[in-house]
């Protein structure tokens, strides 16, 4: 009972593995398509982990564009990370479109890892990029903003290795600012804007790059700030504070000197203080010594009594004549 079992399970499993490493209906497409395609080579791609329909698609459709192609360059192109698929159909849209492209240099593209197939369309059919918006400053200070348009066309033989789109943006962003800012009237730029793609293209720009620049196109032109203006309001203001911190600090030097004449007025007038005081004890020195007899110093009294009176009679009607010496010191020194 079991013998019959084992044996149906063994030939299920070896038509499934059969199936699996031939694929008939892929090699009968193939011979019906005209590619010569044996059972050992899709044996081999099962082996070497190569899909065959994705070999053989290509080369049925490669082999009705009219390209030849061999198993063994698709294969070594999928082996190496390729997209097969996508490199026959730049071949063929190559070939309609009369550009020369060969399959090593489709497969280099391809394998740098650009799309082979949106180059070659766009080779056909040239794509616009917009830039985004560059701020410029003309010699007048005023603020020009600039959006333009470029149309580019692929260029098939710089694709390896060449710069793309950004490094095109950047070089025409470039070029606008410098246009701009040789001008000496923003008003010239927005009269003539097709002077700033005149030489901006005249520059050569897609040198280097994996694109050709066909035109050049201002979209959109505005005034923007006067930067001049601002600048010069800027440069105002910091001379200013500038000139005030200058002032705070010359100020500040005239208040420390007041500060320190004051404090100098005070110190000689205690000299002059310490130095009356010395003038009763010369006296009291005198009348002991026998210098100066009691009558002399009254007469000295009478004379100074006279004379402060001499005084307040000269300075009647000045309020300042009544006041005592102490008086006026000590509003001198609330000043």
């Amino acid at each position: 009972m079991l013998i019959p079992v084992f044996i149906s399970v063994f030939v299920i499993f070896f038509i499934m593995l059969f199936f699996y490493f031939i694929p008939v209906g892929l090699w009968i497409s193939a011979l019906a398509s005209g590619v010569k395609v044996g059972i050992f080579q899709l044996i081999g791609m099962r082996l070497r982990r190569v899909p065959p329909v994705k070999i053989v698609a290509p080369m049925i459709k490669s082999h009705k564009a009219g390209i030849s192609l061999t198993s063994d360059q698709l294969e070594s192109h999928y082996l190496a990370g390729g997209n097969v698929d996508r490199v026959v159909d730049a071949l063929i849209a190559a070939q309609r479109a009369r550009i020369p492209l060969s399959f090593e240099g489709a497969a280099a593209i391809d394998l740098a890892g650009r799309n082979v197939l949106e180059a070659v369309q766009m080779s056909v059919n040239p794509k616009v990029i917009q830039t985004p918006v560059v701020t410029a400053v003309a010699r007048d200070g005023i603020q020009v903003m600039v959006t333009a348009r470029v149309t580019v066309r692929a260029n098939i033989e710089r694709l390896v290795g060449g710069a793309g789109e950004e490094t095109v943006l950047a070089r025409i962003g470039e070029g606008i600012v410098t246009t701009v800012g040789s001008a000496d009237d923003h008003k010239k730029v927005l009269e003539n804007p097709d002077l700033i793609s005149k030489v901006v293209l005249d520059k050569g720009l897609d040198s280097g790059t994996a694109f050709e620049i066909l035109s050049i196109d201002i979209a959109d032109v505005d005034v923007g700030k006067n930067i001049g203006a601002q600048l010069q309001i800027d440069q105002a203001e910091a001379d200013k504070e500038i000139a005030q911190a200058k002032a705070e600090e010359r100020r500040a030097m005239a208040v420390a000197y007041e500060q320190e004449m004051k404090a100098k007025v005070q110190e000689m007038r205690a000299k002059v203080v310490e130095a009356e005081a010395e003038v009763p004890k010369a006296i009291a020195e005198a009348l002991r010594s026998g210098k100066i007899g009691v009558m002399d110093y009254m007469m000295m009294q009478n004379i100074q009594s006279d004379t402060r009176m001499r005084e307040s009679i000269s300075k009647i009607g000045n309020t300042n004549a009544f006041r005592t010496p102490e008086m006026k010191n000590e509003e001198q020194n609330k000043e």
